[in-house]
């Protein structure tokens, strides 16, 4: 069995396809495109790529708890200011190490604060997982 490579790069590791939303994006919208399933988490952004927040199923849950009308409110109303990131050299190591830390499942790679992909454990698990070690059984 192989060794995992967790000496891997963010920019090797991130998808770089993602959605992003800005602050005045509606939360509402938001919530729905976060509910749709395709989506755990959507960066906020400013222009020129600039990432400012992240909006997680975390936060609508919260918002609706504290009684918050997301009919209301934009997404800078429930994002979470100033989230964790990773630069683009970061390692797999160091990003498994700030998933376990601050308890997240996808991390923004930035590069001078500038959002250049997302990293989810999903697409860790699939890199650093031997392939012949899942069999699929059944039809």
């Amino acid at each position: 069995m192989a060794t995992p490579n967790l000496q891997m790069k963010a920019r090797d590791l991130m998808q770089t396809r993602m959605v992003a939303v800005t602050r005045q994006y509606s939360a509402r919208d938001l919530s729905i495109l976060i509910h749709s399933g395709t989506f755990s988490g959507v960066p906020v952004i400013e222009p020129g790529n600039h990432l400012v927040g992240m909006v997680t199923e975390f936060d609508v849950l919260k918002a609706l708890v504290d009684g918050k009308d997301l009919h209301t409110l934009k997404a800078e109303d429930v994002m979470t200011p100033n989230p964790v990131t990773v630069d683009e050299a970061a390692t797999a190591e160091d990003i498994v190490n700030n998933m376990i830390k601050h308890q997240i499942i996808r991390i923004p790679v930035v590069r001078e604060g500038k959002l250049l992909g997302m990293i989810s454990r999903t697409d860790l698990l699939n890199q650093l997982i031997d392939d012949h070690l899942i069999n699929v059984y059944g039809a």
